[in-house]
């Protein structure tokens, strides 16, 4: 799953008229980098969410990527394409978890989700890591990346033994800010520190950070140190030094 229905205010008035995940990096839509990435890594099918903006997000991507995206240009190896429009049933975004819930009967049992704001082309959706996370007892696993001048205080820990780390900021643990790239067990957003139902019919608004920190606590959440290129694509000078 790509996120894609955020509003993108740090980002206007660029985001005024168009969707942030639409916005170009180096000649192509911030959406198609991930996009671009699932296909090589032969993901079947992608669910994109949508709100601000999003029915300009369907007619741009269709409902299958086609060659030349997916490498070596093989029409057999389409990847499809589905979308959860949130802005047509909720009437705006249902945030993260809200966002990922409402989409979850399009989903398999295990699934990766990232954030289509974020500018991260070296990363590899790997068939093998997801794997061994589907053989692990964690119901989640997140990509972290060390701290950007944006976050220098980062989000969560990391332990010797691969358990991502709820702590407090004035911890000594050294902390490194979450890519928005994770892999999900379904039963992740099963468990009570998510009250929402299935589907999301009522149109809930929930973040996936509080979730995240109450799995953490129990030990159901691991995590990877990713140290290539990532930025997160928040404001217009960010975008500007990326198009440099």
């Amino acid at each position: 799953m790509l996120l894609a229905a955020g509003r993108g205010e740090r980002m206007r008035p660029l985001t005024d008229t168009c969707p942030k995940p639409l916005l170009r990096v180096q000649g192509q839509s911030l959406l198609h980098y991930p996009l671009q990435a699932l296909a090589r890594a032969g993901v079947s099918a992608v669910v994109i969410n949508t709100g601000w903006l999003g029915d300009q997000i369907e007619p741009a991507f269709g409902t299958h990527l086609t060659p030349p995206l997916v490498a070596g240009g093989d029409a057999s190896k389409q990847m499809q394409l589905l979308y959860s429009h949130e802005g047509r049933g909720a009437g705006e975004a249902l945030e993260t978890a809200g966002g990922i819930v409402r989409a979850l009967p399009l989903l398999d049992d295990v699934f990766w989700v990232a954030a289509g704001d974020v500018f991260v082309p070296g990363f590899a959706f790997s068939a093998d890591s997801a794997a061994r996370f589907r053989a692990s007892p964690q119901l989640a696993h997140i990509w972290l990346v060390p701290n950007p001048a944006h976050n220098p205080q980062g989000d969560f820990g990391l332990s010797a033994e691969g358990l991502a780390l709820n702590l407090p900021r004035i911890a000594a643990q050294a902390l490194f800010t979450f890519s928005t790239i994770a892999l999900y067990k379904r039963a992740f957003f099963e468990a009570d520190w998510c009250p929402i139902p299935m589907g999301n019919p009522e149109g809930v608004k929930a973040p996936l950070a509080p979730m995240l920190r109450a799995a953490m606590d129990l030990g159901s959440v691991s995590a990877s140190l990713y140290d290539d290129l990532w930025v997160d694509v928040g404001t217009p000078q960010r975008l500007a030094q990326l198009n440099e």
